[in-house]
């Protein structure tokens, strides 16, 4: 199955990129990656969907791959739902939406705070209101580690990566990695832009505060049918992160994908391709 090139125009000469995959008047469902990842962190999930029938797409956020760098670093929750209810609009339908971490924010916020629902259904990859703190602060240090000198080859980026997620096999697809990769001056960077880091960063203790009621009271306020899967192993939602959530949001369903980390969709595609699978037969069917 081939994907199509997509380009969409979320503000006056800003635009976000990415794949579409399958038929264009089926049932569309958007695939929104994590902080510091592109469209291609789903592995194989946006093809396996769209051969059950779905319209799969999924794009690289802003600042991300080959979408726009926020020229005044705008890369906070509010930007990023701005893009996707545009990115609605373009596709037309009310698309079931899978977040990844940030991604999920992104869907949890817009579903949540909606007067009225723009989607049929939300999958949240390992993403809650209140997340474990040494867990991002992992997050961050990784992101940090290389961001001003990058990588000398594909092998020190992955051996990075390798490090970082011991839980994955040691054979990487270089092919894979380099999508994430931008080539300058002899050298491998991420592709994003490095202002994003700084404005997650820069967050105040009560600004952070102010951030998790506000991710809770949306989730309280969902009107699509929601799903969020955690890894197993995640450092990010751990199984008390998940028990309070479920507490505070009992209309949530929930699983667990064993052996994956916080990058779910990466670690484990095929156990995580499955139950989204089955979750949306059942909720959002083609």
């Amino acid at each position: 199955m081939q994907s199509q090139t997509l380009r969409f125009e979320t503000e006056p000469d800003f635009y976000i990129h990415g794949q579409g995959w399958g038929n264009p008047t089926a049932p569309p469902i958007i695939l929104l990656h994590g902080g510091g990842q592109t469209h291609h962190s789903w592995g194989d999930t946006a093809r396996k969907l769209a051969e059950q029938g779905w319209y799969a797409v999924s794009y690289d956020a802003r600042g991300h791959g080959a979408s726009s760098w926020s020229a005044d670093g705008n890369y906070l929750t509010d930007a990023l739902v701005s893009d996707l209810k545009a990115i609605i609009r373009q596709i037309g339908g009310k698309p079931a939406l899978i977040g990844a971490s940030m991604g999920g924010i992104t869907s949890l916020v817009l579903d949540g705070e909606s007067v009225e629902s723009l989607v049929s259904a939300v999958v949240l990859v390992d993403i809650a209101p209140k997340a474990e703190q040494k867990g991002i602060e992992r997050i961050f240090a990784f992101m940090s580690s290389h961001l001003e000198n990058g990588f000398g080859s594909l092998e020190e980026a992955a051996a990075a990566v390798a490090a970082y997620l011991p839980q994955r096999a040691k054979s990487y697809d270089h092919s894979r990695l380099e999508k994430n990769l931008r080539f300058q001056e002899g050298r491998y960077y991420w592709h994003w832009d490095p202002k994003m880091l700084k404005v997650w960063k820069n967050a105040t203790p009560n600004q952070q505060i102010e951030y998790e009621e506000r991710l809770f009271s949306a989730a309280q306020h969902l009107k699509s049918p929601t799903l969020i899967i955690r890894g197993g192993i995640s450092d990010v939602v751990s199984e008390r992160v998940m028990a309070e959530f479920l507490d505070a949001v009992p209309h949530i369903r929930s699983m667990t994908v064993s052996g994956a980390g916080h990058m779910v969709a990466g670690d484990s595609n095929h156990a995580f391709t499955n139950a989204v699978i089955s979750f949306l037969e059942e909720v959002y069917s083609v």
